[in-house]
């Protein structure tokens, strides 16, 4: 090793490991399958509450992933770095949705099989996937689960309140069940035979009934 080495750096060497057209390429096409996969997101969401902050995350999460695989197939020495700076990130934010989970690692996959190479793979796999969470997804059931949270007197407004749901509902099972002095709590888990939600403000009114909650299983009140 001479005295020029020791100060030599390869920073200089490194600027041109990628080409410019090639990281552009890469990134515009990351950006479009990133907004490609928002706006799926964006028409199969179920949730409780809409988030755009997620969808943008999406589209960013896609072109970051690109540059990161860029990067790391173009050095060796830069890959073997980039695997133990990212065995010791982690992530504290909690995941509510299943199928957001599905959305993230679609990105993080779409961004890693363009910066392969592979734009074909990225293009149509992905167009394929958001035509399969199109026709899924946005499959609607009125025989979707609800859950009725019922307050009631006693016995006897107990036994109205379950004639009542099996008149107007499909399947009606207890859930749980709490009595206290003069009250009584129930849980029952329903399957509507329409989409007609009414027959809550009827076990409201109902003699001795104190309250009467309609709830989905993602935890949107109903009635």
């Amino acid at each position: 090793m001479t005295f020029n080495d020791i100060f030599k750096s390869s920073f200089l060497e490194n600027v041109t490991s990628v080409s410019l057209l090639d990281t552009a390429i890469a990134l515009a096409l990351a950006f479009g399958l990133g907004l490609f996969i928002f706006l799926v997101y964006k028409k199969t969401f179920t949730g409780v509450m809409y988030a755009s902050s997620f969808g943008v995350t999406l589209v960013a999460l896609t072109m970051i992933t690109t540059v990161v695989i860029l990067a790391v197939t173009s050095n060796v020495v830069l890959s073997l770095g980039m695997v133990g700076a990212l065995s010791i990130v982690r992530f504290r934010t909690a995941i509510k949705e299943p199928l957001d989970i599905a959305f993230l690692f679609w990105s993080i996959a779409v961004g890693i099989v363009l910066a392969a190479g592979m734009i074909p793979l990225a293009v149509f796999g992905s167009v394929f996937i958001g035509a399969v969470l199109l026709v899924f997804v946005n499959q609607k059931s009125h025989a979707d689960p609800y859950i009725v949270v019922i307050q009631c007197d006693g016995h006897d407004s107990e036994a109205r309140v379950s004639a009542c749901l099996e008149q107007h509902t499909e399947r009606c099972v207890v859930k749980s069940k709490t009595a206290r002095r003069d009250m009584v709590e129930l849980n029952m888990e329903i399957r509507l035979k329409d989409a007609d939600t009414d027959f809550i403000n009827t076990l409201a009114e109902l003699e001795g009934v104190d309250s009467a909650v309609l709830v989905s299983y993602n935890g949107d009140y109903m009635g």
